[in-house]
C-alpha cells in the first residue's frame, strides 16, 4: 500500500482523528493576506466552498467563532440580532490568536485553544464538501459540511453579505 504525503499533525487533525472525521488534506502554497482568493484557486475549487474561519467578540468581549464562505462578507449586524447580542465585532488578530491558539491566516474551528461558540452560515450546510482551515497556513481540509453540526454543536445563521 502507497503511503500517502501526510501533513503534520495539528490540534484541529487531532480533534478530528479523535472523533473518526473522513477528511482530505490540501496544502498550497500559502500567500500573506492571500485569503480565500488564492486557497480556492490553489485547490481548483469554487472560493464559495472555501470557508473561512472567524474570530469575533460580542459587546462584553465574549469570543466566538464564524464559519463564512470565502467569497461572502459577515454581517455583524444580522449575526448579533441572529444570536441574541447587542453587538459583533471582528477580534484584534493578536487577541484571536490568544483566543484560538493558532496564527492568523491558519485559524481552524477545530481544536480550538479556548471552547468558543460556533455559529456557521446556513447555507454552507447544503454543500456537498467545504474546504476549511486544519489548523496551519497554507492548509485546508475537506470534510463535509455535517461535521461542523457534529464535532463543534455549531448553530446555524443568516449573516451572509456578498461580497
Amino acid at each position: 500500500m502507497a503511503k500517502k504525503e501526510h501533513i503534520s499533525e495539528t490540534p484541529a487533525t487531532a480533534l478530528l482523528r479523535k472523533h473518526k472525521v473522513a477528511f482530505s488534506e490540501h496544502p498550497y502554497e500559502y500567500e500573506e493576506h492571500g485569503g480565500t482568493g488564492v486557497s480556492s484557486q490553489a485547490l481548483g475549487v469554487a472560493e464559495h466552498q472555501v470557508v473561512k474561519t472567524l474570530v469575533m467578540q460580542d459587546e462584553a468581549a465574549k469570543p466566538l467563532i464564524v464559519l463564512m464562505h470565502g467569497d461572502c462578507k459577515v454581517s455583524t449586524k444580522n449575526l448579533a440580532r441572529n444570536i441574541g447580542c447587542k453587538s459583533v465585532e471582528p477580534c484584534k488578530p493578536e487577541v484571536a490568536q490568544r483566543h484560538s491558539g493558532y496564527m492568523i491566516g491558519g485559524t481552524s474551528p477545530f481544536g480550538t485553544k479556548k471552547a468558543m461558540p460556533v455559529y456557521v452560515e446556513e447555507s454552507i450546510l447544503a454543500l456537498e464538501t467545504i474546504y476549511i482551515n486544519g489548523g496551519r497556513r497554507g492548509f485546508l481540509i475537506g470534510i463535509a459540511p455535517r461535521v461542523l453540526l457534529e464535532v463543534l454543536a455549531a448553530k446555524p445563521v443568516h449573516c451572509a453579505l456578498a461580497d
